[in-house]
């Protein structure tokens, strides 16, 4: 049932991290993958670990014009799109009070807004031929926040909201829409913080698991969601935080 031979999936930010892993896990399925990202060269790497029934295209997330472009070519050059993942995220660590308006503006654009156009795009080919799977990563930040973190948080609040509307709007064209809360994942988005022994190990920490997650560990519930084994899985947000989200982690009281 995790099988998705004859699938044509499309991954946006496959250069590298979650979006890479995921790319590779559904390629290993056997669906053919088209790896997208800013960064072309990057992108042709991950088709190239992932097999012959990938390939790569360079794509900027926060270009609507651009996305809907990829979309509707690999939809006419292989008959269809099943599956598509959207992975890309940026963050600026500062108080509200210390952003700039042009910081603001990049976070929205590349996070919220990239991830409408992947929605919106997928989501009108999905409709037309009546089927699909569309995945957004979202975060922990959706749920719970910490100082610094407050634009982002923001647009993975709202990424979870558009994929509950989408899910809603699209059910009846049975096109499942879904997404997932990832916790601390060693991915370059995340790499400064291993610079700092005590930010680092304060995180690993928090999970009830106590370790940080490998970008792999989230390849398991993109496969899932894309695959028939989530046919009635839709306007979902699936955690894959090591229990962060479940257990308060400050203190454990003597029992």
């Amino acid at each position: 049932m995790f099988r998705l031979d004859g699938k044509i999936a499309v991954v946006v930010g496959a250069g590298s991290g979650i979006g890479r892993a995921s790319a590779i896990a559904l390629a290993g399925q056997g669906a053919t993958v088209v790896c997208a990202d800013l960064r072309e060269n990057a992108a042709r790497e991950t088709a190239s670990l992932a097999g012959s029934g990938a390939e790569a295209a360079a794509l900027d997330i926060a270009d609507g014009g651009a996305v809907h472009a990829l979309v509707r070519d690999v939809a006419s050059r292989f008959g269809g799109l099943h599956i598509a993942v959207s992975t890309p995220g940026i963050n600026v660590r500062k108080t509200i009070l210390n952003y700039s308006s042009e910081e603001f503006d990049r976070v929205i654009n590349v996070n919220l807004k990239g991830t409408f156009h992947v929605l919106r795009e997928a989501g009108a080919i999905m409709s037309e031929a009546g089927g699909g799977s569309i995945i957004a990563f979202s975060s922990i930040r959706s749920q719970t926040v910490e100082p610094g973190q407050g634009i982002y948080a923001a647009t993975k609040a709202g990424i979870v909201q558009m994929v509950r509307a989408l899910a809603a709007e699209l059910g009846p064209r049975n096109v499942r829409v879904n997404a997932i809360a990832p916790g601390v994942v060693e991915t370059p988005l995340t790499q400064p913080i291993k610079q700092s022994p005590e930010w680092y190990n304060a995180y690993a920490a928090k999970s009830v698991l106590g370790r940080w997650a490998r970008a792999e560990e989230m390849a398991g519930p993109v496969v899932f969601l894309a695959s028939d084994a989530a046919s009635y899985v839709t306007g979902s947000l699936l955690f894959a935080d090591g229990g962060w989200t479940a257990a308060d982690g400050r203190f454990t009281p003597p029992l």
